[in-house]
């Protein structure tokens, strides 16, 4: 029974697919802790970008390295298994990210052994029970807000990348696989700083913590964008050299099949 369920080409490439793209979701959303300066990271003076009375530089999550995957493998599920193969992907990550959220919170719970917190004190690190926690212990409503906007995200990036298709038909892969992020990772920008931060700064506030005012959420957001928007471009070839050996892969004809009924679905 597994081997007829490996055997069979499509399925196998659903398999594939569908594991790339669960476990980038997943590695993103826990290396996201981590904010780092793109300028620095290439070596470059921080830039200056004034937005709306704010002053800002490129400081990104890590997350954004592999995300463009995750938008990558979405266009081309959508393309092969439809709406529906999406949504299931979608739905089944999102639960295993939340998973993963409850056992990370259960695992910081535990009590460290005592040789643990000093082990790596001659490192620089003075409580590893500490860095443990500040790693993997994100805030609930940033937690919260990247779900959201990764729902959201996925089922408009499905519904604006077959009304595309519905219009140009096999051809403009570009338009519809890049349009579809662009729109769909427009909205994820902003949904997931207005509930992880200008919400969740304000319901959270304590003492003189900052609160993100709505000035800075829209800053912030505007310039999160204008990177996602020129990855998406430049990651468009990319879309071509994979649907290109997907072709080959399942033979013209199954693939010509499978999109058919894709749309259809």
């Amino acid at each position: 029974m597994i081997r007829a369920i490996i055997k069979n080409k499509p399925v196998r490439l659903f398999i594939i697919l569908a594991g790339i793209f669960i476990a980038n979701a997943l590695i993103a959303e826990i290396i996201g802790v981590k904010i780092f300066s793109l300028e620095k990271t290439l070596g470059f003076q921080p830039l200056s970008i004034r937005l709306f009375g704010n002053e800002l530089s490129v400081n990104l999550t890590a997350g954004v390295l592999l995300w463009p995957v995750v938008f990558i493998m979405t266009d081309i599920i959508n393309e092969y298994y439809g709406m529906k193969g999406v949504r299931f992907l979608s739905y089944l990550t999102a639960g295993l990210i939340a998973f993963a959220f409850i056992i990370f919170y259960g695992a910081m719970k535990l009590t460290p052994a005592d040789f643990f917190i000093s082990s790596k004190q001659g490192s620089g690190v003075p409580d590893m029970g500490k860095a443990y926690n500040s790693v993997l212990g994100q805030g609930g409503f940033i937690i919260v807000g990247s779900l959201t906007a990764f729902i959201l995200g996925q089922l408009i990036d499905v519904f604006i990348f077959h009304k595309i298709k519905k219009v140009t038909g096999e051809k403009s892969i570009w338009l519809r696989a890049t349009g579809s992020t662009l729109i769909s990772q427009f909205i994820d920008s902003f949904v997931v700083l207005f509930i992880a931060f200008y919400v969740g700064t304000r319901v959270n506030q304590a003492g003189n913590d900052f609160v993100w005012p709505f000035s800075l959420f829209i800053a912030v957001g505007i310039v999160n964008y204008i990177y996602k928007f020129i990855v998406a471009l430049v990651l468009t070839p990319v879309i071509y050299l994979v649907h290109h050996w997907i072709e080959n892969y399942l033979g013209h004809e199954d693939a010509a099949r499978m999109k058919k009924a894709a749309m259809e679905d």
